[in-house]
């Protein structure tokens, strides 16, 4: 059980240095929050798992503990991407236009 929290925990901060590396290299609003919404949601749900699993290792799980960290996982499914869909909405009412491959179309 504690194997599975660690490797949880290290898979979610992979993702989120591939979230914060798109946030540094992709060339628009759009692809930049399209990195943040997915790799935020998913690397928090990968640590919040691996929480759960490093505190049912240490011997006699709390259930309510287990219980609130499920809930915190369903918050972060309902409002990451509900918050960067607001986001991307507002940025395209205030004119940000999507990236455009220089030289024109072949």
């Amino acid at each position: 059980m504690e194997y599975i929290a660690y490797i949880l925990i290290v898979v979610g901060l992979v993702f989120f240095l591939g979230t914060s590396i798109g946030l540094l290299r992709f060339p628009d609003f759009y692809t930049r929050m399209h990195a943040a919404g997915k790799g935020d949601t998913l690397s928090t749900v990968l640590i919040l798992a691996g929480c759960i699993f490093a505190v049912a290792s240490q011997g006699e799980m709390s259930w309510l503990l287990g219980l609130k960290i499920l809930l915190i996982i369903n918050f972060v499914f309902i409002g990451s991407p509900t918050a960067t869909h607001a986001m991307m909405d507002v940025g395209e009412r205030a004119g940000a236009k999507p990236w455009k491959k220089k030289g024109g179309d072949k």
